[in-house]
């Protein structure tokens, strides 16, 4: 899109300038950016419900005003020449029109400069399966997601399907086709496009979230039958993610669930973003695991609370826990003793390790 208005350009600008990861648009106060974790306020008057609203509806084409007003909530993506890509999420707040809106990369970056494990590099390369993203929102798992995109694109001549909400990165041809379809404006539901994909003849299959059991039942029959399907789940780790997916079902299905998901799946990384000690930046800690025989019987077998006993007895795989990469970025300074405990799944046994080997820093 281009043709910004100017109050929308000079804020999009200040967001690239200070390299904001969100810009909230509210009734009632200045604009707000989001800046390595933190809500910092612009130096300028507050907007009145009038002017949210104003440039709320500037940013958007006749269909999807009417949409909004059908539906009192949006998701869509523009463009500016020189800015490039925003994602925008735009809904109601005491009678206001407001928005979020989130900078998109204007390029993929590699794993060594998102912090990402080498592991994940194994994951993308499968031939089939199913492998799952995880966090909280705003930990980075869409960067993750094109991430993988990417390197398939660089890599393998094949068909890659993406279907997103809403398209962030545009991925121009490598070696792969990509074709990126967006929620309401390509396709009307996850599920629905979905089951269309696998009549397009595709390789890799990429679901910007698994929110329903239409989606999820899906991407499951597609990673049994010959696709790799790379998806997000809005879950903290590894163990509640099986157990979110296989929850969404009634309970006379879940049975044949955790057998596909026995079958299927081939990892999942959890993410989230962590302040830097000094705050100046955010580190990416994760917690990965990976399938192997011992894995797959867990899941068959609906022991998932031994989950995390396999992921520390698997690191010759790369396997590791959130506690395992917050440890790390502790005992190299960059992250502080509260950080630490306080991102922490098991605060109590990460202060143990922690005071094993050393004294908490100042």
């Amino acid at each position: 899109m281009s043709g910004l208005s100017q109050d929308m350009h000079r804020i999009l600008t200040l967001a690239r300038r200070e390299n904001a990861s969100d810009i909230h648009i509210v009734a009632n106060l200045p604009p707000l950016f989001r800046i390595n974790g933190e809500i910092v306020t612009a130096e300028t008057p507050p907007f009145k419900p009038e002017d949210t609203s104003r440039l709320c509806f500037s940013l958007l084409n006749e269909e999807q005003k009417n949409t909004f007003k059908d539906t009192w909530q949006l998701c869509c993506s523009i463009k500016d020449p020189n800015l490039g890509r925003f994602r925008v999420s735009i809904y109601y707040h005491t009678g206001a029109v407001e928005m979020s809106i989130r900078p998109v990369m204007a390029h993929v970056r590699s794993r060594e400069e998102l912090g990402l494990p080498e592991q994940l590099e194994d994951l993308a390369r499968m031939n089939t399966g199913l492998v799952l993203l995880t966090g909280p929102t705003g930990s980075g798992k869409t960067t993750t997601l094109n991430y993988m995109i990417d390197l398939i694109n660089s890599e393998r001549r094949c068909k890659i399907v993406a279907i997103e909400d809403p398209v962030e990165y545009i991925h121009s041809r490598k070696k792969a086709i990509v074709i990126q379809q967006e929620l309401y404006t390509d396709v009307k539901s996850f599920g629905g496009a979905l089951i269309h994909v696998l009549r397009q003849d595709p390789d890799v299959i990429c679901v910007g979230e698994m929110r329903d059991v239409e989606t999820t039942e899906t991407a499951l029959i597609a990673a049994e039958t010959g696709h790799l399907v790379i998806a997000t789940c809005h879950t903290p780790n590894t163990v509640q993610t099986v157990d979110r997916i296989v929850s969404i079902f009634p309970d006379n299905k879940q049975p044949q669930i955790y057998t596909q998901l026995a079958t299927c799946l081939q990892g999942i990384l959890a993410q989230r973003l962590i302040p830097s000690a000094d705050r100046t930046r955010r580190y990416l800690a994760t917690e990965l695991l990976r399938m192997n025989p011992a894995t797959r019987k867990l899941i068959r077998d609906r022991e998932l609370h031994m989950l995390a006993s396999v992921i520390q007895t698997g690191r010759k795989q790369g396997m590791h826990s959130m506690e395992d990469s917050l440890l790390a970025f502790y005992e190299r300074g960059d992250i502080s003793y509260e950080t630490a405990l306080n991102h922490a799944y098991d605060p109590i046994g990460l202060r143990a390790r922690i005071h094993k080997d050393t004294k908490p820093h100042k």
